[in-house]
């Protein structure tokens, strides 16, 4: 070998690391980032994982100690009836219940204040771009998510604590069908027919928005008195016959029964 020739080496792509295929699932090391960041995969999703399947257990278990009340079929006829939306839209429903949110003002509770809420989330990621984690370091996202949370609970425990659960418990509460024999042709049945009422007592007396007629535990003179003055929910003097005619009503009434 002449001086000054030296040495040549010669690289081949095609040739790898032995070594390189044991390290292949490894994640990036991040030491030098302590604190900031993590390896998506499996540090970041795993946690992911665990708090998903906490929460869905937790989940699942409060189903299981606390079933769900079913209520009566929809009817629409029943304007008597108290809707309340699911525990999630409480505090919206508590909303519309304020004079500045209800009546002529509905659409701003329904609309206007629910938009600019909304909206607001979605440009917080545009209005602060800091890349702090630190709650205090971000005063404007952490104040804002502060402030909407504080309000969901308010309005969500002042609708629990101010609905009457009782009163919307009898509304919607599943009632067993009661089969009577009618006789159509009874003058009874026809002054029923004639009468108001039919429009809240059913026309085979099931009820409705009043209650059911049928096998009730009252004389005809009570039902004739509760008639002229009302009780509950019904107001006095809805029935426009006579008093002759009233009194024939209320004595066919005590003759229905349930069939058996």
């Amino acid at each position: 070998m002449h001086r000054g020739k030296g040495m040549k080496f010669v690289g081949d792509s095609r040739i790898t690391d032995p070594s390189s295929r044991t390290k292949k699932n490894i994640p990036k090391d991040y030491s030098e980032y302590p604190g900031k960041t993590e390896a998506f995969w499996p540090d970041f999703l795993l946690k992911e994982w665990l708090v998903g399947a906490v929460f869905l257990v937790g989940y699942l278990v409060l189903t299981v100690a606390h079933p769900s009340p079913l209520e009566r079929p929809a009817d629409p006829s029943d304007t008597g009836y108290i809707p309340v939306p699911d525990w999630y839209f409480l505090f919206l429903y508590q909303l519309l219940k304020y004079e500045f949110a209800s009546g002529p003002y509905n659409v701003i509770g329904a609309m206007v204040m629910p938009g600019l809420a909304f909206g607001a989330l979605l440009l917080i990621p545009f209005l602060d771009t800091s890349k702090e984690r630190r709650p205090s370091k971000r005063p404007l996202p952490t104040g804002f998510m502060l402030l909407a949370l504080a309000a969901i609970i308010f309005l969500t425990w002042e609708s629990v604590a101010n609905h009457d659960w009782e009163k919307a418990k009898a509304y919607g509460e599943i009632k067993e069908e009661v089969a009577v024999e009618i006789d159509e042709t009874s003058e009874g049945y026809q002054l029923y027919q004639a009468s108001s009422c039919i429009g809240c007592h059913g026309n085979a007396f099931e009820g409705g928005l009043g209650l059911p007629l049928v096998g009730l535990e009252l004389t005809a003179d009570e039902i004739v008195t509760i008639a002229h003055e009302g009780r509950g929910g019904m107001p006095g003097g809805s029935y426009t016959g006579t008093d002759e005619e009233l009194q024939k009503l209320a004595e066919y009434i005590t003759t229905l029964q349930p069939t058996e």
